[in-house]
């Protein structure tokens, strides 16, 4: 997503986002509001990037759907934070807790209690999430996993799946 202070108001959520050249650079969707109490950051706006849009745009005009890849995980983002509080062997990455039965990671070996700390040789950090990662592939590719089992790294390739519509 893309944050813009620009104002957004009710109602403008699908309207364009535009820099000052006039050029369609997103589609605005959410705005923060307060509640009128706390410490919630007011009038802040994000924005699909257009190039994002348009990806989804021509595959559903393609396919009638967007098709997304799917791992056949329930997982956990971890953080430094989260990494000191638990004593876990690295500061980012995707805490796995769950695997989809008959799913791409269940047929791979992977288990709950495993991390994931890369995918095709991007690290999970602070600016690469575990699924922005995974949506820059496609179902049906063979991606490589690097994860982490009782401290251990190890890699496995996986082919993604389809997500459910």
């Amino acid at each position: 997503l893309i944050q813009t202070d620009a104002a957004i108001n009710q109602g403008n959520s699908g309207g364009p986002l535009v820099n000052l050249a006039g050029d369609v650079i997103a589609i605005n969707t959410l705005v923060v509001r307060g509640s009128g109490g706390g410490s919630v950051a007011e009038g802040l706006g994000f924005a699909i990037p257009s190039n994002t849009a348009r990806t989804v745009a021509e595959e559903i005009i393609r396919q009638g759907y967007y098709s997304r890849p799917y791992l056949g995980i329930t997982w956990q983002g971890i953080t430094p934070g989260i990494a000191a509080r638990y004593n876990l062997p690295t500061d980012w990455g995707a805490y796995i807790s769950r695997i989809s039965t008959g799913g791409p990671a269940g047929k791979a070996g992977l288990q709950p209690g495993d991390i994931i700390t890369s995918i095709d040789n991007i690290r999970i950090d602070e600016t690469h999430s575990y699924i922005n990662i995974l949506y820059q592939h496609k179902p049906g590719e063979t991606v490589t996993i690097d994860f982490l089992r009782d401290q251990k790294a190890f890699q496995v390739q996986i082919t993604l799946s389809e997500a459910s519509q």
